[in-house]
């Protein structure tokens, strides 16, 4: 068995994780009228893990238990967030395990995500994660009677601010997370799958398109010159282009605007599907290539053969008067590799690094 939070373990434990443990520990304080220090809880990757329990509460018909989540080395926003589960029996309804956001814990606004629209933001795997640790200790008590779950997390509102939840239409706090109850350390899963959860809630309200940006600046650059869509059409999909496309084209979509700067468009433009730095490098011989096609002289093209990034190559044309018609030619492989792989109307919006925009080029007709 693995020691969960408080392990000092470099892998940290999903908010439905920490979730479940809780709750498990809240059932054996309304069983036994004690809740347990520490408890083993079965996580949805099927491993065994040791949870400390923080904070803990037994009344008649009514026990509370807190986990600290870790999540180890991952720059997760919700690290030390008390996940606080209340449970409370329900003698009217056996066998049913109900869940209520507690404070903290987001409200569900809009379709999309796979929860029913007014709800408790618990994603399925956590409500089956707790609702199976729930009956391995409590089988026969749940036969007799059902079992209302409330999961709080104090502070969770302005943590909150912090995520993607927002924009998914999520309000009031966090989500309650994690399809493999584990947070690896520096995951970019949990981003992933906001991203991949964006795109369906734009389709879901019924657009045609999705604009995707690669980070904050691109978007507030994005929502500026777009500024008559809606706000679920802008989705800040960060290095996910091939994730989010892929989604986009599952959903039925027909257009998608990308507004990038120009690395990571050098990025799309080279067919890289992941474009983290650590995933993937600049093809600084696409960049001589294009700044020799806009006739630059051989000595810029070898500058910028040998230099480390895109940007490099954007400022040095600028110095000679060629960087709109860099970022044409750029603008326009991107424009011609996104085509190879993909039926959508591609759009693309390239700003500097202030947001200011430098072109909007939608295929050969802007030529």
């Amino acid at each position: 068995m693995k020691k969960g939070t408080g392990g000092g373990l470099r892998t940290g434990y999903s908010t439905g994780a920490c979730s479940a443990a809780a709750a498990r520990a809240a059932m054996l304080g309304l069983l036994t009228g004690q809740v347990p220090s520490e408890v083993v809880c079965q996580i949805p990757n099927g491993d065994q893990v040791y949870f400390t329990i923080s904070q803990s509460l037994v009344e008649e018909n009514h026990a509370q238990a807190v986990v600290i989540k870790k999540a180890g080395d991952d720059p997760d926003v919700t690290d030390q967030a008390a996940i606080t589960v209340d449970l409370r029996w329900l003698p009217e309804q056996p066998g049913k395990v109900s869940f209520v956001a507690g404070p903290g814990v987001g409200q569900v606004t809009l379709p999309g995500l796979g929860l029913e629209v007014g709800g408790p933001a618990i994603n399925p795997v956590p409500r089956k994660n707790i609702a199976e640790n729930l009956r391995q200790v409590a089988a026969e008590a749940l036969q007799a009677q059902g079992v209302e779950v409330t999961i709080s997390v104090p502070g969770g509102e302005k943590l909150a601010k912090r995520t993607l939840n927002p924009r998914l239409g999520v309000l009031g706090g966090i989500s309650i997370l994690g399809t493999s109850g584990l947070v690896k350390p520096y995951s970019t899963a949990a981003f992933k799958a906001c991203v991949v959860q964006g795109v369906e809630v734009a389709a879901s309200q019924g657009l045609r398109l999705v604009v995707l940006t690669t980070g904050g600046r691109t978007e507030k650059f994005m929502q500026r010159e777009l500024a008559h869509l809606p706000p679920p059409a802008f989705v800040q999909m960060g290095d996910f282009i091939g994730a989010a496309l892929e989604i986009a084209a599952r959903q039925g979509l027909k257009e998608v605007v990308i507004g990038a700067m120009v690395g990571k468009l050098t990025k799309i433009a080279q067919g890289v599907k992941q474009t983290h730095a650590r995933k993937s490098k600049v093809d600084q011989t696409l960049l001589a290539q294009l700044a020799e096609q806009v006739g630059a002289e051989p000595a810029i093209c070898q500058e910028i053969l040998a230099a480390q990034t895109a940007r490099f190559a954007a400022e040095r044309l600028a110095e000679v008067g060629l960087d709109q018609a860099f970022y044409r030619a750029l603008a326009r492989h991107a424009w011609k590799r996104l085509s190879q792989t993909h039926s959508f109307q591609f759009r693309i919006l390239v700003c500097d690094f202030a947001g200011n925009k430098l072109l909007d080029y939608a295929g050969p007709q802007d030529d």
